[in-house]
């Protein structure tokens, strides 16, 4: 199996239909039928704000890691600087649901975010590099199908705007690169048996953070 097959294969058994069990899930089943309650939607804004600035903070310690290494330092460079506004277009977001800067201050991760976020550092700091890449490949696929489930209700069902919508517009194409970016890096990459059964373990495993993720924020914001 070529590395490009390889890749797909995870894409097909592994992370697609980790992506229809999220979009199955009780937030987002809720959410497309407007039925989410704001509390939900703001608990949202809260967490990912707070998971964002922790993944930024990850990625500014990694580029100083790997300051000797040009490949790795360019591409946490770059990834650092597509994520850094991130956290302000979520706070923007969570403004819009009724949400204050005090509310953001006071929040405390909860255990599901903790544990997803804890994987995605892992990753960074610890991963080879298509492992790191298999847990960017499940996130970004992920993201960038949650964003136009998002985007579309916020706008149908609870009258957000474009501006308060932005997270979700610019994620719902900005993924689409990030997501073959991180192909092309597992491709490039994943040339042992070894290798492969760590992409496949990290992409199990990535999956299985985000729906606890979403099913936590459900539990914690009812």
């Amino acid at each position: 199996m070529g590395n490009e097959a390889f890749v797909e294969s995870v894409m097909r058994e592994i992370i697609r239909p980790g992506v229809d069990q999220l979009m199955n899930s009780r937030y987002f089943s809720e959410l497309r039928a407007g039925k989410l309650s704001k509390k939900r939607l703001a608990g949202f804004a809260l967490q990912h704000y707070l998971s964002n600035h922790a993944i930024n903070k990850g990625l500014a310690f990694c580029m100083v890691k790997n300051a000797s290494n040009p490949p790795a330092y360019n591409q946490f460079v770059e990834l650092f600087v597509e994520e850094s506004s991130h956290p302000a277009l979520m706070k923007r977001f969570g403004q819009a649901m009724g949400l204050t800067d005090e509310d953001f201050d006071k929040e405390i991760m909860i255990f599901e975010c903790v544990a997803h976020t804890a994987a995605i550092i892992r990753g960074m700091f610890l991963g080879t590099a298509a492992e790191t890449r298999a847990g960017a490949l499940v996130n970004e696929t992920m993201v960038q199908r949650y964003s136009d489930e998002f985007d579309a209700a916020l706008e149908k069902h609870y009258g957000l705007d474009s501006r308060a919508r932005t997270f979700f517009i610019v994620h719902s194409k900005v993924d689409q690169e990030h997501t073959a970016m991180a192909a092309e890096t597992i491709a490039r990459n994943a040339n042992s048996v070894r290798e492969k059964e760590l992409v496949r373990a990290a992409a199990k495993t990535m999956v299985r953070f985000k729906l606890a993720k979403f099913d936590g924020i459900y539990d914690a914001y009812a």
